[in-house]
């Protein structure tokens, strides 16, 4: 069988990672038509926009795609192309999984937790009113009248948006990812002793689903400050963690840094129709065009895609060729060696070609 995939190269090292994942997708067999579409800062310049229609069209025709990293500024400019093809594509399900592996220097051994997050509402929804604007001013006087609560006047606002459907739908999927791949508990993360309507909606929901899953997959509760504690304590207490967008965000990099940090750590957004596959890692532009960055968080990604294919064979292969050759410790980029002026360590390429060569 062959499959249309769409492929966004992505800025900065997106280009180099993109490539080396191709590559060695299809050093497996799998037989992919790829369509490469460019969004970011290339997008910009060619056409004047971030995230051209063509992007979104190419995703939606292909219902695959591989995606580089885009860059993303920080307190100012546009907002993230990440979150915009997420919402224009409603893949309401970030998987991020973060699995210890040999060679890869962290704190802890054993690792294998998955991170569910969802993706659609929360701070991430973009509903904000800027400091200093008439409509943040009228805002902000509605809000103190509703609520009785005084909000400084030179204030932002975010609004955090949580529904019932939404949180049922991701605490769903929690659930079936785990009766899929096997996994024993189920956990929800949130703040409900704070946020009440909010948070507090979040955790009800989840509640109510897990009754649907009662004696096949286990479930537990967590505040989400506790949990950062907990999981540099005791992490392989825990399995599949479901959470509202922001928290996931912030934990999903947590959990990437008990098995090594985000160079090892892929990603896959998911929707009913859709899939888009990609690093957690940045763009990291200072390093763009040197062949030096560790390519296996975009390769694993790839991996993540496969298995959405249905090509599970090719995926073990693949994964099990990139922890090869990471435990080999021979052909890996510098931040996987020792020391890491270690003049034996390759480029980008160079260790795609070893994990082609391991498959």
């Amino acid at each position: 069988m062959k499959y249309k995939v769409t492929l966004i190269p992505g800025d900065g090292i997106g280009q180099e990672v993109s490539e080396a994942a191709r590559r060695c997708v299809e050093a497996t067999g799998v037989r992919i038509e790829w369509e490469t579409v460019i969004a970011g800062q290339a997008a910009f310049e060619k056409f004047g926009e971030l995230l051209p229609q063509a992007v979104v069209d190419s995703v939606k025709k292909n219902k695959v795609a591989l995606k580089g990293p885009i860059i993303t500024p920080i307190g100012g400019g546009f907002r993230t192309v990440n979150v915009a093809i997420r919402q224009a594509l409603d893949l309401y399900a970030c998987v991020r999984p973060a699995r210890s592996c040999p060679g890869v220097r962290s704190a802890f051994s054993d690792i294998n937790l998955v991170i569910v997050r969802e993706n659609s509402e929360d701070l991430y929804a973009g509903i904000e009113f800027e400091e200093g604007k008439e409509e943040t001013r009228a805002m902000i006087a509605r809000i103190s009248e509703a609520s009785g609560k005084k909000i400084r006047s030179d204030s932002g606002i975010s609004i955090k948006p949580i529904s019932r459907s939404a949180s049922q739908r991701i605490a769903r999927y929690a659930f079936e990812y785990a009766l899929k791949y096997g996994r024993r508990k189920v956990t929800a993360v949130h703040k409900a002793n704070i946020m009440k309507f909010t948070d507090g909606l979040f955790l009800r929901a989840a509640r109510e689903v897990a009754q649907e899953y009662e004696g096949r997959v286990e479930f537990e509760e967590a505040i989400v400050d506790n949990m950062s504690m907990q999981l540099v304590q005791r992490p392989r207490n825990y399995d599949v963690l479901v959470l509202p967008n922001l928290y996931g965000d912030i934990l999903s990099d947590l959990a990437a840094g008990l098995v090594g940090g985000l160079g090892v750590a892929p990603g896959a957004n998911i929707g009913e129709e859709y899939a888009v596959f990609e690093a957690v890692h940045g763009s990291a532009p200072k390093y763009a065009g040197m062949n030096k960055v560790n390519p296996t968080a975009m390769i694993l990604s790839g991996v993540l895609m496969l298995r959405h294919l249905g090509e599970d064979n090719a995926a073990d292969r693949l994964e099990k060729a990139v922890r090869r050759v990471i435990a080999e410790g021979k052909s890996v980029t510098y931040d996987l060696k020792a020391d890491r002026n270690d003049p034996s360590s390759v480029g980008t390429s160079q260790m795609a070609d070893a994990i082609i060569a391991a498959l």
